[in-house]
C-alpha cells in the first residue's frame, strides 16, 4: 500500500516543530492561504528569532461587530449561531473551525489552540441584537464554531452572560460542548429548561483515554462527559449526545458503547458526523495521524478516502457530514440500529419560541 507521508511540504508549513508538542492536537502551523508572506527556517544552526517551544495559551480581547450569525449550511441543523470565542484550546485535531481561524490572520494549526480571541463585548452585542424589533424569534445555536465552554470560559464567563440574557428574553438556545465546565451553569440551564428554552448536545468521541489525549488533548474525559449528561438530565435539562466525528480505524467501533452509556445517563436524542478533512485540516490531520499512529496511518487514511469518493473531503450538501461508500454506510446502519435500540430520537424536540419578550414588553395571553 502506497504511503501518504510526502503530503506535508515546506511550502504548506508555516512553522515546523522538531519535537512532539504534548498537550496540543496540531503539531505544525500550516500556511495561511490568505497571507502572501511566510517564514521558513532553512538551517538548523540559524540564530534568527524562531519559536519552536510549546507556547502558553494567549488571550486576545476583541470588540466584535456582531455576535449572531446566520447559518447557511443545511447540514448543521440550526439557522443562527453565536460564538463568544474564536480559536479553541481543546485542540481537537479534526475540528472544522480551524479553517475559519485563517480569516483572523493566524494558522489553522497550533495558532488555533494557542491564540484565543475573546469577544469581550459579546453580551452587549447579543442584547442589542435581541432588542431589534426585526428579530423574529428562532432558536440560536451556542458553539456553532468553537466550544463555548472551552478553558477560556472559566476565566471570562462570556457564555454565562449570554445565557443570562437569553433567559431574560426567553430566547431559546441550543448548545453543544465537550467540556464538563457546563456544570458551573447548571442553575441557569435548569431555570431555562423549565421554560423549554434550552437543549444540549454533549460531544463524545471516544472512551479510549490514550486516543482522546492526543486527538482532543485539552478536553474533558469521555466518562466525565457522560457524567455531565447524567447530572444535567437529573436537573431537568434535555440532553443529547453527539458522536463524532466517526473515524474508521480509530473510533468508529465505539459507537455502540457511547450511545448505550449516553442513553443510560439520560440522553434523549443524538446526532453523529463522519470524518471529513477540508482545507488545512487535511494537512494537520495527516501530520498528526502519521506521528501518533504510524502502524495504521496508511490504512486509516485510505479508509477516509474510500468514504469520500477517493478524497478525504466531500463538499456536497447532505453528504459531506455522512460520507459515502461501504464504510460510511456501515456506520450509518449502526447508528440507525443503536439509536432505535436505546431510544435516542434523532430529532431534537422543539424549543418554545412563543415566550420571547423584550424587557418591558408584556407577553400576550393568547
Amino acid at each position: 500500500m502506497k504511503s501518504n507521508k510526502p503530503l506535508i511540504t515546506q511550502e504548506n508549513i508555516q512553522e515546523p516543530v522538531n519535537e512532539y508538542v504534548k498537550g496540543r492536537g496540531a503539531q505544525i502551523n500550516t500556511q495561511n492561504k490568505f497571507l502572501k508572506n511566510y517564514r521558513v527556517k532553512e538551517h538548523a544552526e540559524g540564530i534568527d528569532d524562531w519559536t519552536e517551544k510549546n507556547e502558553a495559551t494567549q488571550y486576545f480581547e476583541d470588540n466584535a461587530k456582531g455576535i449572531v450569525n446566520k447559518v447557511e449550511s443545511p447540514d448543521v441543523g440550526m439557522f443562527y449561531s453565536m460564538n463568544p470565542y474564536q480559536g479553541c484550546e481543546h485542540g481537537c485535531i479534526y475540528c472544522y473551525a480551524r479553517n475559519s481561524f485563517e480569516y483572523w490572520g493566524y494558522s489553522a494549526g497550533l495558532d488555533f489552540e494557542r491564540k484565543i480571541i475573546v469577544k469581550k463585548n459579546a453580551p452587549d452585542l447579543l442584547r442589542k441584537f435581541l432588542l431589534n424589533p426585526k428579530w423574529e424569534c428562532v432558536p440560536i445555536g451556542l458553539s456553532g464554531n468553537t466550544d463555548c465552554y472551552q478553558p477560556a470560559e472559566q476565566k471570562f464567563r462570556l457564555t454565562r452572560q449570554l445565557l443570562e440574557i437569553c433567559n431574560e428574553f426567553n430566547q431559546p438556545v441550543g448548545l453543544i460542548t465537550k467540556n464538563a465546565g457546563m456544570l458551573r451553569d447548571k442553575d441557569l440551564l435548569q431555570e431555562m429548561a423549565k421554560k423549554n428554552l434550552v437543549s444540549v448536545l454533549v460531544s463524545v468521541t471516544s472512551f479510549n483515554e490514550e486516543l482522546r489525549r492526543v486527538m482532543e488533548p485539552r478536553t474533558t474525559t469521555g466518562k466525565q462527559r457522560i457524567r455531565l449528561i447524567e447530572e444535567m438530565s437529573k436537573a431537568g435539562v434535555r440532553m443529547g449526545v453527539m458522536i463524532g466525528p466517526m473515524i474508521p480505524g480509530l473510533n468508529e467501533h465505539e459507537m455502540h458503547d457511547i450511545l448505550k452509556a449516553a442513553s443510560e445517563a439520560g440522553a434523549q436524542f443524538s446526532a453523529y458526523t463522519f470524518i471529513r478533512l477540508n482545507g488545512a485540516i487535511k494537512l494537520l490531520f495527516h501530520d498528526w495521524l502519521y506521528k501518533n499512529f504510524p502502524d495504521r496511518a496508511d490504512k486509516v487514511w485510505h479508509m477516509i478516502e474510500a468514504s469520500h469518493g477517493g478524497k478525504v473531503n466531500d463538499s456536497e450538501w447532505g453528504r459531506r457530514m455522512r460520507g459515502s461508500g461501504n464504510l460510511a454506510e456501515v456506520v450509518a446502519m449502526q447508528y440507525r440500529k443503536y439509536t432505535r435500540k436505546y431510544g435516542l430520537n434523532h430529532e431534537r424536540l422543539d424549543l418554545d419560541c412563543s415566550q420571547f419578550k423584550r424587557p418591558g414588553q408584556q407577553m400576550s395571553m393568547f
